[in-house]
């Protein structure tokens, strides 16, 4: 068992060639490639989304749901994410090269009343996707085994903002977690056609929520402070698991026949999403600048993985972020009227081989470009970030990941719930 885990760390150069979601080794842990979690303009900013309330009535801040005193206008986002990874590892001094394109965030927001704001959206939180062959020379012969992963974990939330008072606000996000898992080893040996496989079906069907608090002080010169903070329940719903132990062989390509199975176990567990916990603060100017920062934690969960538990440790972020704008109501100039975004993160991740941990940092920024030449209130636009960054490191037999990252949204923002009169 101990060999499995070792094994895709040192051999990313083995993934497969496929357009998938879910490009890295790191993927074959746990549940998988967790994806960000928020719109393409808070992850041009690093991901700060505690303390971040959007100066204008077109944005709906899923991270922090208390934080949507602004929103006016009913806004539809459909937004994509092309990855791009380059794997080194000083194993065999191999390396590989792995891009993919996926949706990754469809959502829907509009005011319910002048203090109430609602918005529902989809987005995949994690995904497994990876192909991994090795051998060795055993005293029966050549031992090749298989490891392959598979499947993507969804998410839909749905989202309740309340303001409180003209500073303080209150929200909750429920989120429904689903989809299946798989880890599968195949072992053969001296080139026999008998397979016996080793596979794990995690079946996710769980939820649970997320509650936000936002306090902004407005002061005369039209700057402003802003605190925040949000904490993620662990889940409540339910993770069933599978594991088979059998052996079968393979007819008409990937047809099994004459399965016999050796030994099966199945659990079940509500642990699958962590605890999480968030703060932030952040300072600006009205319509023209912004600038914060963000902790956030996440408490280390195990889940079943091949039979066996897996710990996932303990896991921090410290991100750091903002946005600038020059003059959104000079329409003679376009580019006084876009919105760029900068930031950066450093994260000490939840996994961890020989004691050494599989941390990430990165630079982000992007721009919002509006459609039109109208008012701010009024911004539907395109949304573009970028994020360049390193996971991993070479230490110990792992896999340094360089990343670049493009993400474009789309939003499209305006009064489609509102009666319109006329004279």
């Amino acid at each position: 068992m101990k060999k499995f885990f070792v094994l895709p760390i040192v051999a990313a150069g083995y993934l497969l060639n496929a357009q998938s979601i879910g490009n890295s080794p790191y993927a074959a842990f746990g549940i998988g490639d967790v994806k960000y979690d928020n719109t393409t303009d808070i992850s041009a900013m690093g991901g700060i989304s505690t303390a971040y309330i959007s100066d204008f009535t077109n944005s709906f801040n899923f991270g922090n749901p208390a934080a949507n005193i602004n929103l006016t206008l009913t806004t539809l986002k459909f937004e994509g994410t092309n990855e791009n990874n380059f794997f080194k590892s000083d194993y065999d001094n191999s390396s590989a090269t792995k891009h993919s394109t996926y949706l990754s965030n469809l959502s829907i927001a509009f005011p319910i009343s002048s203090k109430m704001k609602f918005g529902l959206g989809y987005q995949p939180y994690s995904s497994k996707k990876y192909s991994i062959g090795s051998a060795e020379e055993t005293a029966s012969g050549t031992k090749a085994s298989l490891f392959r992963g598979e499947g993507t974990l969804n998410t839909v939330q749905a989202a309740l903002s309340y303001q409180l008072t003209p500073q303080f606000g209150l929200g909750v996000r429920s989120n429904l977690y689903f989809g299946n898992l798989y880890d599968i080893n195949e072992v053969t040996v001296a080139d026999a056609e008998l397979v016996n496989g080793y596979e794990t079906k995690n079946t996710i069907n769980t939820f649970n929520f997320t509650v936000g608090g936002i306090y902004q002080k407005k002061f005369a010169s039209d700057k402003k402070l802003t605190l925040g903070a949000t904490y993620s329940f662990g889940s409540t719903g339910k993770m069933e698991t599978q594991y088979t132990n059998s052996t079968y062989y393979y007819t008409s390509g990937e047809t099994k026949n004459n399965i016999s199975v050796i030994d099966e176990q199945y659990s079940e567990d509500n642990n699958l999403i962590p605890t999480e916990f968030s703060f932030g603060a952040g300072f600006g100017k009205e319509a023209k600048w912004f600038l914060g920062s963000q902790l956030d934690y996440r408490k280390g969960e195990t889940i079943q993985f091949l039979g066996k538990p897996f710990v996932n440790q303990d896991a921090y972020k410290v991100s750091a972020g903002g946005w600038y704008l020059p003059n959104y109501n000079n329409f003679r100039n376009y580019f006084s009227r876009v919105t760029y975004r900068y930031g950066a993160y450093y994260e000490k991740g939840n996994l961890s081989f020989n004691g050494t941990n599989v941390n990430s940092f990165a630079i982000t920024g992007g721009v919002s470009l509006p459609f039109e030449n109208r008012s701010a209130s009024r911004m539907s636009g395109i949304d573009v970030g970028v994020e360049l960054g390193q996971r991993g490191t070479l230490k110990n037999n792992l896999v340094k990941q360089n990343f670049v990252n493009l993400k474009i949204g789309i939003n499209f923002a305006d009064k489609w719930f509102n009666k319109r009169l006329y004279d």
